[in-house]
């Protein structure tokens, strides 16, 4: 279960940090592909990475086949439904709520324009022997009526942001 938490973390940390407006107003990806591609893209890769771990690492075709599908599915309507204004309220409150929240609360953001909404709430904060701290998070994004949970850890870099990591 936490692979699929933390894959699904990856995924909406994928959408939600690498897409920028491109020269027609459209959402594009660093490649130059729209949102929903991407969307795709990173949620079948997270879906195949998941899908191979299910079938216990062993390279179980079927799942890992059926894993990327239905990550390049969920990927593709997610992506194709948050917008760059999303994307930002998201990455901002993200930021905000892992630096300064207590364990346990929640901070919301708001497309006012169209509605979509999310929440972080930082579950467990630890230090590393290295120093560093991280945050276990959930995450919700909510898309016409539709919620989503995404669970994950990031870790606090040294220039004072967090980064999403694996475990």
């Amino acid at each position: 279960m936490k692979l699929i938490s933390v894959g699904a973390a990856a995924v909406l940390a994928m959408l939600l940090a690498a897409c920028t407006q491109g020269p027609n107003g459209q959402m594009e990806t660093p490649l130059g592909g729209t949102k929903q591609t991407l969307g795709t893209l990173g949620g079948a890769g997270a879906g195949a990475f998941i899908g191979s771990q299910i079938g216990h690492g062993t390279g179980n075709l079927a799942a890992t086949a059926i894993g990327g599908l239905l990550g390049a599915f969920v990927g593709s309507q997610v992506g194709k439904s948050l917008d760059r204004a999303d994307e930002l309220a998201a990455q901002q409150t993200t930021q905000r709520t892992l630096e300064t929240t207590p364990d346990g609360q929640s901070l919301p953001w708001r497309n006012a324009e169209n509605g979509h909404s999310g929440t972080v709430t930082p579950v467990r904060t630890y230090q590393e022997s290295n120093g560093q701290y991280c945050r276990e998070f959930q995450q919700t994004v909510t898309v016409g009526g539709q919620t989503q949970q995404a669970y994950g850890t990031a870790c606090r870099q040294p220039d004072g942001t967090w980064k999403i990591v694996q475990q």
